[in-house]
């Protein structure tokens, strides 16, 4: 089946800025990516990449199996088969719902057009708001409007630019919600750019995670925060801990005790690094133990434990609600059962099973 979105190569530079770097992404029909970084990322120089508002210094973009930019072709945005959701809704203040949502509806007849604005209508639930105008409406019906207006011409990929971060938290929930929820009814093929890392974890089939203008990595939201690929990607995408460690028969050995790797690392010998999540690290009180609890935050269904360790590094841990060591005191500190942490050497995880130690 032809990809919905595919770049390969695509570089892109605003004078000494180098925005984004040789990039490679491919995105399935029918799939939702989120797209996550700090700010100065690349995030926003993708999508306008893919809509047709910026043109690549080199390599080549395709939607839906049509080459729209590489050195010898340029297809204007218009032409580009792309609809556009952006962080400010940008509505027409001066046309109502129905004529916002059929603006890019120009190639059908007046009765097509009428029909199709109804039928966007009706899968936003805004059915009967139609001649209202977007100052009338609250800010998530004019969300919903704007990604009705996205949805109408039936475009390949669908770009939102930080939908929601104008949104209050309560509403941003429901909102976020629909927004899915419109885009799996309609098979829609989306890239949601956004800043927070919970949306990205919870919105996408799979998440680019983006650093000065390259894919750090992109895969499933369950891989990307459990395997990170980097370091820069496990303290981005969640709170992480790093501890010295050795792997020697096939045990990862480290300050607060022993944990089995994967198969296959039997005859490993070599220095890491193990990165732990909060709700990796297991606590007993213990009062013969060298590690105590320095700080503790309530969080409401779990708390936070910061504990420091008898070489003076500290370590974060999720506790349930009802388990709460105060300030002072002692613990046994362990990897939880089950947990299986990912292993460094240097800023990358290690993937398989090293034949010799690498720098």
């Amino acid at each position: 089946m032809t990809d919905a979105l595919c770049l390969a190569g695509v570089d892109k530079r605003y004078g000494g800025v180098h925005a984004v770097r040789s990039m490679d992404l491919r995105m399935a029909v029918g799939e939702v990516l989120t797209v996550i970084g700090p700010s100065g990322c690349g995030k926003s120089t993708l999508l306008r990449l893919v809509a047709g508002l910026e043109r690549p210094d080199a390599g080549s973009v395709e939607i839906a199996g049509e080459r729209v930019a590489d050195a010898r072709h340029w297809v204007p945005p218009e032409r580009r088969r792309v609809g556009m959701v952006f962080q400010d809704h940008a509505l027409f203040p001066h046309l109502d719902v129905a004529a916002n949502i059929g603006f890019g509806l120009r190639d059908l007849t007046r009765e097509q057009r009428r029909s199709r604005v109804a039928e966007m209508l009706d899968l936003v639930g805004l059915g009967d708001l139609g001649r209202r105008h977007p100052h009338e409406l609250s800010g998530g019906e004019q969300q919903r409007v704007a990604l009705a207006r996205a949805l109408a011409p039936r475009p390949a990929v669908v770009l939102l630019d930080e939908p929601f971060s104008s949104l209050d938290e309560n509403l941003r929930a429901r909102v976020r919600a629909d927004t899915i929820a419109v885009l799996r009814d309609t098979g829609s093929s989306a890239i949601i750019v956004t800043h927070d890392q919970d949306e990205a974890l919870s919105l996408g089939d799979r998440i680019a995670v983006l650093r000065a203008g390259v894919v750090e990595q992109v895969d499933s939201p369950d891989a990307v925060y459990g395997s990170p690929a980097t370091r820069f990607v496990a303290t981005f995408m969640g709170e992480a801990d790093f501890l010295p460690a050795h792997v020697h028969d096939g045990l990862l050995t480290s300050e607060i005790g022993e944990v089995p790797t994967e198969p296959g690392w039997d005859g490993a010998d070599l220095d890491v690094e193990v990165m732990l999540r909060p709700h990796e690290v297991a606590l007993v009180a213990d009062p013969a133990a060298g590690s105590s609890v320095e700080r503790v935050e309530y969080h409401g269904a779990f708390v936070l434990h910061e504990v420091r360790l008898p070489s003076g590094r500290l370590l974060r841990s999720w506790q349930q609600h009802g388990v709460r060591h105060p300030v002072g005191t002692r613990v046994a500190v362990s990897v939880a059962s089950g947990a299986r942490p990912v292993l460094l050497r240097g800023e990358r995880s290690l993937d398989g099973v090293p034949t010799e130690p690498t720098d």
